[in-house]
């Protein structure tokens, strides 16, 4: 299914529980580079008792591109209008990596002008924390940024017109090498940003779900946010990685269950 939201067409998943308990929705955030299609052993858990939505973000999966290179605070505002298309009075929200980026986002600088009340939300191996940056990471961006210079000269860029393309996929992630054009404008519009001065203001239960060999977003960023979030808990999956809900399937359903009230 899809629908039109600030003139982008985004497409959505909804599952809907045989017998509804209550009016809260459920809705998944994912994270970058991934779409709906990955988080459908979440919603199995969760539409046992709530209506569960899944969508895929502007860029991602079947939904539109933005038109111009979107920071989080767009891609927040994007999914505050989706949520509020669906005219529901309490939500919770599960975001996973950068899904958690805008989940914060939301519970905090769009707190008080949302139409609709944060229940409690799920942070899974969620992005937001910007990693100190090593010696050898300064030095590497220093090489790139030099490369950068030389090969946008006229007469190299003139001999050589791929040098750019070629040197940001040597020295850029696996997202940015896989991304188009304007989500890697995106993309280095979003990781940039440092979540962390945010993470008291979260007013709202929070569940921190982790896996101990994720190398992504790292453990110690989930310990971290169990520190600056007051009130919240972290679960850690042992042996999980990035993807801690694919590679636990069965311990992070029992931890979902426990924390949204869910019976087996």
């Amino acid at each position: 299914m899809t629908v039109e939201i600030n003139g982008l067409s985004v497409n959505y998943e909804s599952f809907e529980p045989a017998v509804p308990e209550t009016d809260t929705v459920v809705f998944v955030l994912h994270g970058w580079g991934a779409n709906l299609n990955v988080y459908r052993s979440i919603a199995a858990v969760t539409a046992a008792k709530y209506r569960t939505v899944l969508f895929d973000f502007p860029g991602f999966g079947q939904s539109d591109e933005p038109k111009e290179p979107w920071n989080v605070s767009q891609f927040t505002e994007l999914a505050i209008r989706f949520i509020g298309h669906f005219q529901c009075r309490r939500v919770i929200l599960i975001g996973h990596s950068f899904g958690g980026r805008v989940t914060i986002k939301m519970c905090t600088e769009f707190r008080e002008t949302l139409p609709f009340e944060i229940e409690k939300i799920i942070l899974t191996d969620s992005a937001g924390i910007r990693p100190k940056r090593s010696f050898k990471s300064k030095c590497r961006t220093r090489v790139y940024k030099i490369s950068k210079w030389f090969v946008q000269l006229a007469p190299v860029k003139k001999l050589y017109p791929d040098a750019l393309g070629n040197l940001q996929k040597k020295f850029g992630s696996a997202d940015y090498a896989a991304a188009s054009p304007m989500m890697r404008q995106c993309l280095v519009k979003t990781v940039n940003e440092d979540l962390s001065a945010l993470l008291p203001q979260i007013q709202v239960p929070a569940l921190l779900i982790w896996g101990d060999k994720d190398t992504a977003t790292p453990l110690s960023d989930g310990q971290r946010m169990e520190r600056e979030i007051k009130g919240s808990g972290l679960v850690t999956l042992s042996g999980a990685g990035h993807f801690s809900f694919l590679d636990q399937p069965a311990v992070y359903a029992a931890v979902l269950r426990s924390f949204l009230e869910i019976g087996a």
